[in-house]
């Protein structure tokens, strides 16, 4: 609980000049859940609604914690996301449909808001392999949204299974040129370093320059 906590302070000194939207995935919990669901021989889409909801939990733990800073409701549709976000507070939501990550959900939200994206994950970039797997796998300083597609290429795209990014989310980052750096968000002090523009993680860039 401490490290949400942490989280909003991060989110919170950034939303006094900016418009914040934050995007919550459902993690290690949500991966137990639709693991149990499919045991059990649920549909894909039903295992993806309970990632959905499981992500909606989570962003209403962080809402908890940003107080009147955020608002109160979580969006379960993009046209939610557009009013609330006409409040000028901060706006914290999950998943919204079956079939598309909350990577691709994030995607979506920076296109209509015309913002950047920070991408916050469990490495500290895009590497040539998965590091988990992969020990010769070297990390990326710049990469474009092609060049990651072809790196993620046969990730899988079941409920719980999106690794890095869906091809879903990279899709729209490079329709819509849309600036993302990949960081850790292992430590939240790396978020707030990557919305002031420091050096870190991966950025995603539409074309080499």
């Amino acid at each position: 609980m401490s490290k949400i906590g942490a989280y909003a302070k991060v989110v919170k000194s950034f939303s006094n000049r900016n418009q914040i939207v934050v995007v919550t995935g459902g993690g290690s919990i949500a991966r137990s859940y639709v693991a149990a669901a499919r045991e059990l021989g649920a549909s894909e889409f039903v295992c993806d609604q309970i990632g959905i909801h499981v992500s909606r939990l989570n962003a209403r733990l962080l809402l908890a914690s940003l107080g009147d800073s955020a608002f109160p409701e979580v969006p379960e549709r993009f046209e939610d996301l557009v009013k609330y976000a006409s409040s000028g507070l901060i706006v914290v939501m999950g998943g919204l449909q079956p079939g598309q990550s909350t990577n691709a959900a994030a995607a979506l939200a920076a296109e209509a808001m015309h913002a950047n994206l920070v991408n916050a994950t469990d490495v500290d970039g895009v590497y040539t392999a998965d590091p988990h797997k992969d020990p010769n796998a070297k990390k990326l300083d710049v990469v474009t949204a092609e060049e990651l597609m072809r790196i993620l290429a046969g990730d899988g795209i079941k409920a719980g299974e999106y690794a890095l990014m869906d091809p879903v989310a990279i899709q729209i980052i490079r329709r819509s040129k849309i600036p993302m750096i990949i960081v850790d968000g292992r430590d939240p002090m790396n978020i707030d370093k990557a919305l002031h523009g420091k050096r870190i993680g991966t950025k995603v860039v539409p074309v080499r320059g």
